[in-house]
């Protein structure tokens, strides 16, 4: 079910993880921001929409994760996009023909028959230092960093004042650096906060890929949470974060195993402390 968060911005909550789908309203039809992760969940959006006299005229991902490259029949064939680097990561990562059975092993197993895969990825690379998504409704800033994925992108929804942050700014998962190569994953991460904030000072509500949204005073405090997060970690202190341990949400239990994953690979790789 779609639940507005401002005029003309809705979301759809998925059932996994607590995906947020993001829509858009425009004059012709609706804007599509990682467009959700089970079948019947993706149906049911395209079915709300239809039933408002909308449909899908443009989408949008984040950033080239799975479960934000993925879109449903029922959606249509609106064009999808993402900023180059999204685009062009996705594309080298499903080039070869055992991608998409990859993809399936990294879907949690009670899911697995529940996420199309016939549409993953199928986004077009916008123009490098493209500023805004190129579609006939709300003006949709593009903040592009390097946090958390290579070509990762925030979109401000600008008179709406609704700040989409991607897989960033949850009250339920701490900062997930891009441990995948980035030569500075805490650096990188630290800059798009920056970003981030700047970005924050015209917006009054933040919906983050994972989580629930937020109000504008929420905004500031997940932006000096992750910061903090990141500067335990790079300096090698204690982390106080109620997103990790035993103060974590109920059922989200299991990223304190996330966390500890991730302290190990800093360590491991010499990033930690740096």
């Amino acid at each position: 079910m779609l639940r507005p968060v401002a005029e003309g911005v809705l979301i759809h909550e998925s059932e996994f993880c607590q995906s947020n789908a993001v829509v858009v309203r425009g004059p012709a039809g609706a804007l599509l921001i990682d467009a959700g992760v089970q079948d019947h969940e993706m149906a049911c959006l395209a079915s709300d929409l239809a039933g408002s006299g909308q449909a899908v005229v443009a989408g949008f991902s984040t950033h080239p994760h799975w479960d934000h490259l993925l879109w449903h029949d029922s959606l249509g064939a609106a064009p999808r996009y993402g900023t180059a680097g999204c685009a062009d990561t996705a594309r080298a990562r499903l080039a070869d023909a055992g991608a998409k059975a990859r993809v399936r092993t990294m879907i949690p197993p009670d899911i697995a028959d529940r996420v199309p895969l016939d549409l993953l990825g199928v986004i077009t690379g916008l123009p490098a230092g493209a500023t805004h998504v190129p579609w006939d409704g709300p003006r949709v800033r593009i903040v592009e960093h390097q946090a958390h994925a290579s070509g990762h992108a925030a979109l401000l929804i600008e008179d709406r004042g609704v700040l989409v942050a991607g897989d960033m700014l949850s009250d339920v998962l701490m900062p997930m650096l891009d441990l995948s190569g980035a030569a500075d994953p805490i650096g990188d991460y630290l800059a798009a906060l920056r970003l981030l904030e700047d970005a924050a000072g015209d917006a009054d509500v933040v919906v983050p890929g994972h989580g629930s949204a937020g109000g504008a005073g929420q905004i500031r405090v997940r932006i000096d949470q992750d910061r903090a997060y990141l500067h335990a970690v790079r300096d090698g202190g204690a982390v106080s974060d109620p997103r990790v341990g035993p103060s974590a949400r109920d059922g989200w239990e299991w990223v304190a195993g996330v966390h500890e994953r991730q302290v190990r690979q800093l360590a491991a790789t010499g990033l930690e402390g740096h």
